[in-house]
């Protein structure tokens, strides 16, 4: 028996059941692959994910912790870099499906922390990045004062990355949770991610039946940000996994995949 729910479908300005607002990311004019959220620039951000690209192997690869060889994948994280020449700090982390959300104050070149899964910045010129390869990229911004990214896997899900990022985000530029524009952008559908019954209690939802179920994180996460006061929420139509033309799933390759890279950072006047 299912709990589940179907996939996302890949278009645009159509409504979810939970009023939730289909908004898919389209392809970037640029040096690198990427897409990019529609209509985010006009909140004073750059806001996209890499994607695999035509160059064929393992194509645009960032994973840093892979056997991918390391002097292909840095060339990448230096080719994002290069795309956004006005951004003067790019920041990365080792993710570790957890909670924690560091803010970044102050950054220059490279930054990489241990055990981060979600950044806040309220700086100009700062490329904060996840990477994703079915797990949830969550974009948060209160429009030309702040911005949260987070990594949205299921346990960081059921631990609260969500409201933890919030509390981050709200901390560093004041308001409420109703000023808040959020995007959950490319991973795996409902359709394709088969879970066991730990992920579904995990999440706080039924396991009825011998399983397995299926598990819609971003509807999840939907429903999540309307409990939280967030009312301006955007879920993307691609699914990683059925749609691996364009995107990395760890699931759908059974973990030999690559991994995509997705970024935001409030753009300097």
């Amino acid at each position: 028996m299912s709990a589940s729910v179907s996939s996302v479908p890949t278009s645009s300005g159509r409504m979810t059941d939970d009023a939730g607002l289909i908004v898919s990311e389209v392809p970037a004019v640029g040096p690198i692959p990427r897409f990019e959220i529609p209509h985010w620039q006009d909140f004073g951000v750059v806001a996209g994910i890499t994607v695999k690209g035509q160059q064929g192997g393992r194509g645009f690869d960032l994973g840093l912790w892979s056997d991918a060889p390391i002097g292909g994948v840095m060339g990448h994280w230096r080719a994002l870099g290069r795309s956004f020449p006005d951004f003067c700090a790019v920041v990365v982390g080792h993710q570790v499906h957890g909670t924690d959300v560091a803010r970044i104050d102050t950054a220059e070149g490279w930054v990489h922390r241990e055990g981060i899964d979600g950044w806040v910045s309220a700086v100009q010129g700062i490329l904060l990045t996840v990477t994703v390869a079915d797990c949830i990229p969550v974009y948060l911004a209160i429009p030309g004062k702040a911005i949260a990214l987070l990594h949205a896997g299921w346990r960081g899900t059921a631990n609260g990355i969500l409201a933890a990022g919030l509390t981050r985000l709200l901390g560093a530029a004041g308001g409420t949770a109703a000023d808040v524009v959020m995007h959950c952008g490319v991973g795996i559908c409902g359709a394709c991610y088969e879970v066991g019954s730990e992920v579904m209690l995990g999440c706080g939802l039924p396991a009825p039946g011998p399983g397995p179920w299926h598990l819609d994180l971003r509807r999840h996460l939907l429903a999540e940000a309307q409990g939280l006061g967030i009312r301006r929420v955007t879920v993307s139509g691609w699914c990683s996994a059925h749609d691996r033309a364009h995107f990395y799933s760890h699931r759908a390759s059974k973990g030999d995949d690559g991994r995509m890279a997705a970024y935001l950072g409030l753009r300097p006047l």
